[in-house]
């Protein structure tokens, strides 16, 4: 039999266990803890020895399903559900960071990973190198002996720039340095992180996955593909468990057990639903969102659109040799000034004025004066947000609909 569709593999993942009553939905096991029939089964489950739950803060079979899927999805060496996008960023580097070292990344991010960042990781000895990841040569000159990892988003949230991934690859490859990334603007089902190098990949699951805001969550995906000996953090995790495992071997173990952020299992069963449809979802939301983006080029109100499928971007051949013809479901668009901004948002009538991103329904929102609201004009500025970018997140609704809401809260009187 000829390999399966994305979608048929993902949707035919077996359970781990055949349910008791054949169901084909992955129960949901509310439960805390779980019985062994003698102590010395429960000596080994705890040791690691025997593969059981032993608490849910560790493991639980739905999250696991949960995981299992993901795995199958993306090829991965292993996966870890954690209960937010930034719980699985925070993990991670909290997994292969410490005192006296340093992370290579750029301004460009999140508001809250920025601050992460800049403010937590600090008071934990940690320096945050922020660079232009798309000068390979500042990339390279700013790894040393003390990088525990370069980081980047695949597409930046909201100044919607893009880096050449396998150029940063080959950097982390030739310093031994593993390269992470953010892939939350573009699903799996479209970007296959693994063909581009990178090692650890984070997600924002309440995103796409969600399949409609339905639960915050967030995944680590380990594809085992690099040498953790090189680490200062893993390497004698590496000596015990093998160069590839390391990495989740400290995250099953003791960054679930002490920081106690695992995904609970009514997240896990709903985003487990979402994954089904995923693949048709993020075909409409970001086919209608490129759409969007060209018909909104037309609205003389708007200064400028700025979405990396548009042939005029600066990032256009870059992205699409990446991401495909549909990098996300996310675009920006600038106004005359932070006050047309507001009006524009007090007369919407169809898109909603809310953060998130990829629910089924379109959301708009101010980045500056809300995700980025407690950084200082300063800080704004040399992160490149703008106080004129309005943010839309495209859903399900019809292009027609959108452009018109668009359009009525730009020119209504």
């Amino acid at each position: 039999m000829k390999k399966k569709s994305f979608e048929s593999q993902l949707l035919h993942v077996p359970f781990m266990e055949i349910d008791a009553y054949h169901s084909l939905s992955m129960p949901v096991y509310n439960t805390a803890a779980y019985e062994f029939d003698t102590a010395e089964e429960m000596e080994a489950a705890f040791a690691g020895r025997l593969p059981k739950n032993t608490y849910s803060r560790t493991s639980n079979p739905t999250v696991q399903y949960f995981e299992k899927r993901v795995v199958s999805a993306t090829g991965a060496f292993s996966v870890t559900a954690l209960n937010s996008g930034m719980a699985a960023i925070s993990t991670t580097f909290l997994a292969v960071s410490g005192a006296g070292m340093n992370i290579v990344t750029s301004s460009h991010l999140f508001g809250n990973t920025y601050s992460f960042f800049k403010n937590t990781l600090r008071g934990f000895g940690v320096e945050v190198r922020c660079i232009d990841l798309t000068n390979p040569e500042e990339v390279a000159s700013n790894i040393d002996e003390k990088t525990c990892a370069v980081y980047f988003e695949i597409i930046t949230n909201p100044q919607l720039e893009v880096v050449d991934i396998k150029a940063l690859s080959a950097i982390c490859k030739e310093k031994g340095v593993p390269l992470i990334c953010d892939s939350t603007i573009v699903p799996f089902s479209a970007f296959h992180a693994k063909d581009f190098g990178v090692n650890i990949e984070v997600i924002s699951s309440t995103k796409y996955i969600s399949g409609g805001a339905t639960g915050v969550g967030g995944l680590i995906v380990d594809y085992g593909n690099f040498d953790w000996s090189r680490s200062p953090m893993l390497s004698e995790k590496a000596k015990q468990v093998g160069k590839p495992a390391a990495f989740t071997a400290r995250l099953k173990t003791e960054m679930l057990g002490n920081i106690g952020c695992y995904m609970t299992p009514q997240v896990a069963y709903m985003q487990t639903l979402g994954l089904e449809t995923l693949s048709l979802r993020f075909q409409q939301q970001a086919g209608t969102c490129l759409a969007l983006a060209k018909q909104m080029q037309q609205i003389k109100q708007i200064e400028q659109v700025n979405y990396t499928g548009l042939e005029d971007n600066p990032f256009y051949e870059l992205s699409k040799a990446q991401f495909g013809v549909y990098p996300g479901a996310m675009l920006t668009f600038d106004l005359a000034s932070r006050e047309a901004c507001f009006e524009f948002m007090r007369r919407l009538k169809l898109i909603r004025r809310a953060t998130n991103l990829f629910d089924n329904k379109s959301l708009a929102i101010h980045p500056a004066s809300t995700i980025f609201v407690n950084f200082t004009e300063e800080q704004r500025k040399s992160m490149d947000v703008s106080p004129k970018t309005i943010r839309l997140s495209v859903g399900l609704e019809s292009v027609d609909d959108l452009f018109a809401d668009i359009e009525q809260a730009l020119t209504a009187e």
